[in-house]
Parts: structure tokens; sequence; C-alpha cells
């Protein structure tokens, strides 16, 4: 068997591949401590956080499991096992959609009070590990860069480049 042809391959060049090392650091690290904060002082993960505080922020503290996935950026079966863990402890019921398939994802009092008393710990360890040092030019190219790897990533995924 012979060796694949790799000459229309185009190979990242020394600066693209120092800086996708260091996104890869970045992409595996920071996850990783935002669960120890979380799971820690609250015992939650980060994600179940996430998922949290996008309920608690929603209009009538309610959204439809495939828009809360949305937003949650995951996949509605993630979410879906997410959701159940999170409703058995109390802090998420799902109601029906009158008329239509689906469910909405509610945040119930418990549920709020949890985000609320997470999240002071949680910002302090954003504000740690991501923004200090950061003057507000170096935030505000971190968000730019950000939505542009996130639209790239979108069409990639779109195009069958790559799975979500």
């Amino acid at each position: 068997m012979s060796a694949p042809d790799d000459t229309d391959t185009p190979w990242l060049t020394p600066d693209q591949q120092a800086a996708w090392r260091t996104l890869v650091a970045l992409i595996t690290r920071l996850p990783a401590a935002l669960d120890t904060q979380l799971q820690r002082d609250a015992g939650i993960t980060h994600f179940e956080y996430f998922v949290l505080a996008v309920l608690s922020e929603a209009d009538g503290r309610r959204l439809r499991l495939s828009e809360l996935a949305a937003d949650a950026n995951a996949s509605l079966s993630r979410l879906s096992h997410v959701v159940t863990r999170l409703e058995k402890r109390g802090w998420v019921r799902r109601d029906t959609v009158p008329g239509v398939r689906g469910a909405f994802a509610v945040l119930t009092d418990d549920g709020m009070a949890t985000v609320t008393d997470a999240a002071p710990g949680h910002v302090r360890t954003v504000q740690a590990l991501v923004f200090e040092g950061l003057d507000g030019n170096q935030v505000t190219q971190l968000a730019e860069l950000g939505t542009t790897l996130i639209g790239q990533l979108d069409r990639g995924i779109a195009a069958g480049t790559g799975k979500a």
C-alpha cells in the first residue's frame, strides 16, 4: 500500500502552527479549569451552569429545548441529557409546547437560586483566567476573533468539512 499523495495538502505555516497549538491549549485547558471551579464551589459542571444561566436570562426563564440547545452550543441530544440531570435536582422542569411537538425547559426557583449562588465565583474565575491582563483593545480583538472563528466553524460544519 502506498502513502497518500500529500502534494495538495495546504500544510500549516510555522506561524499558523504556533497559533494552532496555542488555540488547542486554550480550548483544552480553559473548560477544564472552569469545570474544576464550578464543581468544587457549586457541585455543577460548566455546561450545566451555562444551561442554567441561559435559562435565567430568558423571558419567563423558559426556552424551547431546540432554542436552548442552539443558545448553549450543544446538540439536542446532549442538552436533553443535561436537562434530565437538572430535572432530577429540581432545578429545571419540562413543559409541553401546546399543539406542537417539543418541550420547554423552565428554570425553577431552586435552579435560579443555584445559578445566582454560583455566579459570583464563576465570574471571578472568568475574570482571573481570561480578562485580567487584557486591555480593552485585546478584549475587542478576542471577541472579533471568536466571532470570525465561530462563523468559519459553522460554515465548515455546514459544508461537511467537520462534524459537530
